[in-house]
């Protein structure tokens, strides 16, 4: 029997790229970089890292080179909004690139689970990521286990980094320091001390739409009107939205105010806000700036605002006489309808808008020629009568108003509470001597230098009875 043999038979083809070992492909290398804001300083690190790769990457014999990747003013926490970074890997897993190069791991992403995700997905294709600060190379071996402790590093960093900030902003909230997005806040522009400063300009925009809202017209009628007329928006666009005419009408620094930390963030890597309902402090800063508008306009406003909220019989400034006629069975608005829309017979009429839901209320329709009639018919039955209207007024405001009657009772109580005072002291003074205490108690509730509890002058008068009080004022 021969003795056994093993032969070995290398390898021909790399394991990731299925490439000949002895063929000298050059690689197609793609550069990465990332500032995650947009101040100069960021800039220039940005405009640093896009020339230093390409030239780095060009410098090399055995690369060429695709092109560099960037995203600026976006954060590593996640790759929602990293459009560069979303191109790069679309085009990896498209075969355009077998290398991706850039400075770091927090600069590729710091979010563990977004780094591991990627690295595995480029890895399954035979791509690589080479990170050039800690020396990684994803296709090794130990890899991926250097990856997930430096993304955990990274993530770390940036939740400190987010808790830091967090404090800040609460303790700045908690000194009443009132900040705004200026660049985006109609009315206001940005003072030497940081504060609000009044924009004459704008402001007579934000007068314009109170006003407006309280003639009547709608969050959407006020966006039209103003989008047709050409105005700016606080974000200097061109169309206004409802959600910005809204905003205007129910933000408080427009009267003066300022409520701090209206919404918080949730969650450091996903940036998710939400709005304070009470799970965090809330800061209330009055007097903080020149107003706008009134106090008493803006809670006006609000009212106005909350009478409009949906509902079955919610405000609407479609016509002029949207939200004037109501149904005499359920109370509804009436609402105007189109009858034969495409064709000859079209016209317009005025129905109960819950006519048909459940019961069918048997109230009629009418157009707009009849109501036209019976609103001119009722204002001048008004105009004939208004000397009657005048005085019937006057009569119930006297008797809504009138104070006599609550005046008297009051007399009376004050009356029965000195008998009943009386009959407490003389029957209490017959059993153990209570004036000496008395005095004193006396003496402290009204003095106001004492350093016990001190009672008005006032309030006591108005519930000691006279003749208790100047027996009280004898020396003892």
């Amino acid at each position: 029997m021969s003795a056994r043999n093993v032969t070995t038979i290398p390898a021909t083809i790399t394991r990731f790229t299925h490439t000949p070992l002895a063929a000298r492909k050059k690689r197609r290398t793609a550069g990465y970089a990332r500032v995650s804001t947009d101040s100069d300083e960021q800039f220039t690190s940005y405009a640093a890292q896009v020339d230093y790769y390409e030239k780095y990457i060009k410098s090399r014999d055995d690369w060429e080179f695709v092109s560099v990747y960037t995203d600026e003013g976006i954060s590593g926490t996640s790759t929602a909004h990293r459009e560069g970074f979303k191109a790069m890997i679309a085009d990896a897993l498209a075969g355009k690139i077998d290398l991706i190069v850039t400075k770091s791991v927090s600069r590729f992403a710091r979010n563990t689970v977004d780094s591991l995700t990627t690295v595995r997905q480029l890895k399954e294709k035979g791509i690589e990521i080479y990170f050039e600060k800690e020396n990684i190379w994803t296709l090794d071996s130990k890899g991926e286990l250097l990856i997930s402790i430096m993304s955990s590093l990274a993530q770390e960093e940036s939740r400190s980094i987010s808790e830091n900030v967090t404090w800040g902003q609460r303790k700045r909230f908690a000194d009443g320091k009132v900040t705004v997005p200026f660049g985006r806040f109609l009315g206001y522009d940005k003072g030497e001390d940081g504060n609000l400063v009044l924009n004459t300009d704008e402001a007579v925009i934000v007068k314009r739409i109170y006003a407006m809202f309280l003639q009547g017209m709608t969050p959407y009628g006020i966006a039209t009107k103003l989008t047709k007329e050409q105005i700016p928006t606080p974000g200097k666009r061109e169309k206004w939205s409802v959600s910005t005419v809204k905003s205007i009408l129910g933000n408080e620094k427009y009267k003066g105010d300022a409520l701090l930390q209206k919404s918080y963030t949730i969650d450091f890597l996903t940036k998710k806000k939400k709005i304070n309902e009470g799970e965090i402090p809330q800061y209330y800063v009055t007097a903080n700036h020149e107003a706008i508008i009134a106090p008493e306009i803006f809670d006006m406003v609000q009212r106005e605002l909350a009478r409009r909220c949906k509902g079955r019989n919610r405000h609407s400034g479609v016509h002029d006489f949207s939200g004037k006629i109501k149904c005499g069975e359920c109370g509804s608005w009436y609402g105007s309808k189109v009858w034969h829309s495409n064709d000859k017979y079209r016209r317009v009429i005025w129905q109960c808008n819950h006519k048909y839901d459940g019961k069918k209320c048997s109230t009629p329709h009418v157009d707009d020629k009849t109501i036209e009639a019976l609103f001119i018919k009722a204002v001048n039955k008004m105009i004939s009568e208004k000397d009657a209207i005048v005085a019937d007024y006057e009569a119930i405001k006297t008797m809504l108003f009138s104070t006599e009657e609550l005046s008297a009772k009051e007399t009376e109580l004050k009356q029965e509470m000195e008998v009943v005072a009386g009959m407490i002291y003389k029957t209490v003074s017959t059993k153990m001597p209570v004036l000496p205490l008395t005095r004193r108690i006396f003496k402290t509730a009204t003095n106001p230098s004492s350093n016990g509890l001190t009672i008005p002058r006032q309030a006591t008068m108005q519930f000691v009875p006279r003749w208790m009080i100047s027996e009280l004022g004898k020396p003892p």
